[in-house]
């Protein structure tokens, strides 16, 4: 059964609250945070975005044309548009271990593998990492037409909570520094999928580690 719950905005608060860069004990499932996480996330800001990405496409793009001036891209340009972003981005992204990929809808899904991202049992992301992530929001900052949906995705070792908890922390780490680089907030959703979103299988080594991963998934804001 899929857990993903909708969050409301005094719970997402909370969520936001202790996301930024915490650090999980993996036997007790309490959170650790460094005061300077605790200054990053001061304000909730990142309340507005935890679970936004279970709210409709279209209206997520209503609210960013209105709160980001964002004018949207024409539907019959939305292809070429798409394919100059996945250009750079995949220049950008050349040698980091992010992969790029076209779904068939025509989104752009960024797949960041775990081990390149986070330490084991940790939402921090990688010094390391972050260069890769200034890359991205790099191309974001130049096609402001578009929606970012960061999702965070576990192996199904440990408990359920645990694992929920993990994804949706590790989403907001990403979604913080995203959003530190400049990209409107409003463009912006990040959730957590725990263990429930497998690519592989589960009961190997290899498939654990292609199931711990954040995706970033891009979609072009179109006009009406």
């Amino acid at each position: 059964m899929n857990r993903l719950i909708k969050i409301s905005l005094p719970l997402a608060l909370t969520g936001a609250m202790i996301s930024g860069c915490t650090t999980l004990d993996a036997y007790t499932g309490e959170n650790q945070m460094s005061g300077t996480s605790k200054g990053a996330i001061a304000g909730g800001l990142l309340g507005a975005i935890l679970g936004a990405a279970t709210a409709p496409k279209a209206d997520r793009a209503k609210r960013a044309m209105i709160g980001a001036g964002i004018g949207g891209v024409a539907g019959g340009g939305v292809g070429f548009y798409m394919d100059n972003q996945e250009k750079e981005l995949r220049n950008e992204l050349v040698g980091t271990g992010v992969q790029v990929s076209r779904t068939e809808e025509g989104q752009i899904d960024l797949i960041m593998p775990g081990n390149i991202t986070f330490d084991v049992s940790s939402s921090a992301v990688q010094a390391s990492f972050k260069p890769t992530l200034t890359s991205v929001a790099k191309v974001l900052k130049e096609y402001k037409d578009t929606l970012v949906t960061i999702s965070g995705h576990t192996d199904s070792s440990g408990s359920n909570e645990f694992n929920q908890l993990l994804s949706e922390q590790r989403a907001t780490s990403v979604a913080n520094l995203i959003l530190a680089s400049g990209i409107d907030i409003e463009r912006v959703a990040a959730i957590g999928y725990g263990e429930n979103s497998p690519i592989a299988d589960n009961s190997t080594a290899n498939g654990r580690a292609e199931n711990r991963r954040v995706e970033i998934t891009l979609d072009a804001i179109v006009k009406d």
